[in-house]
């Protein structure tokens, strides 16, 4: 018998600003479709009651292709907001699924976490191709509305922090950004000061019989998690069956995918930064690409890298 799963929906913003956005829309069956499809001799539907559609009422496209506000006369700027955006709704997308990953985990259905892993490694695909189109952007192109853009950096991008979070790299300073948003700042606070994603791995491994240590198990959440030598030995103890029977060490390939292909995003903007504004200063204070450097080198889940040197030794 299947399995069925709730799913659950992270809050990051005040959820009665986004439900006042809703519009009701009238549920369909299979037989309301089919008796449509006879009405209609097999096509699409033009007339409709009010001044909108269905379409538009239940994607709200009307606000999301009301929002690229050209603050420049250069060319570029319309691909570079659009893009942006484009990733916003992929970093949404992202938490999402690392939100229920996580739930998942919590309540000991590792299966069910295991099936979300490849969804997750595609929207991080589909978030470095995004790198692609961005890179058209010329010195130039960018140079013609770059100071239109103000001290505006995604290192201020609340959906990029809760992903940065929930994948376990955290920083009380980083958070303050957004201290001042009543709407965010509690989620992002919450989210601050509960256990990551690889946090509740580690509890889930203890449950499972791998041995933590206890600094591993309760801590101060808040802080950036440091690599600890009893959190590899763990994993030694997972990979010493590298099997695809061994759902413990499918868990971890799958962590170390994920991990891999958000370090390749992050490559790909500090290299496509370089190439189009060399050594300039950040827009939001930060050094530009002197700072995305430092992001590149950091590690999600870092035992899980760690351990690699000693794997067949």
């Amino acid at each position: 018998m299947k399995k069925t799963r709730s799913r659950h929906i992270p809050l990051v913003r005040d959820p009665a600003l986004e439900l006042s956005l809703v519009r009701q829309i009238d549920q369909t069956s299979h037989e309301s479709r089919e008796k449509s499809v006879k009405q209609t001799s097999g096509q699409p539907m033009v007339d409709f009651d009010g001044t909108s559609n269905p379409y538009i009422d239940y994607h709200r496209n009307d606000l999301l292709l009301s929002t690229q506000h050209m603050r420049s006369e250069g060319h570029d700027e319309m691909l570079f907001i659009l893009i942006t955006q484009c990733t916003e709704l992929t970093f949404k997308a992202i938490h999402f699924e690392a939100y229920n990953f996580q739930r998942r985990i919590q309540e000991d259905d590792l299966p069910g976490a295991l099936v979300l892993i490849p969804r997750i490694k595609r929207l991080f695909e589909y978030l470095i191709k995004t790198w692609d189109v961005l890179s058209t952007i010329t010195s130039e192109g960018f140079n013609e509305f770059r100071n239109n853009l103000g001290i505006s950096s995604g290192q201020q991008s609340y959906m990029y922090r809760h992903v940065e979070f929930i994948l376990g790299n955290k920083s009380v300073r980083l958070a303050q950004a957004h201290a001042n948003n009543p709407d965010v700042y509690p989620y992002l606070e919450q989210a601050l000061k509960s256990p990551s994603l690889y946090d509740d791995v580690l509890r889930y491994l203890h449950r499972r019989g791998v041995a933590m240590p206890a600094d591993a198990l309760e801590r101060d959440w808040s802080q950036a998690y440091v690599v600890n030598a009893g959190v590899e030995d763990a994993w030694m103890t997972v990979y010493a069956d590298p099997s695809a029977e061994n759902d413990l060490y499918q868990l971890g390939e799958g962590l170390t995918e994920i991990s891999d292909l958000f370090s390749q995003y992050r490559w790909r903007h500090f290299s496509s930064v370089e190439r189009i504004l060399g050594f300039k200063p950040g827009t939001g204070g930060s050094a530009g690409v002197a700072w995305l450097k430092h992001v590149v080198e950091h590690r999600f889940f870092p035992e899980l890298w760690t351990i690699r040197t000693r794997l067949g030794a």
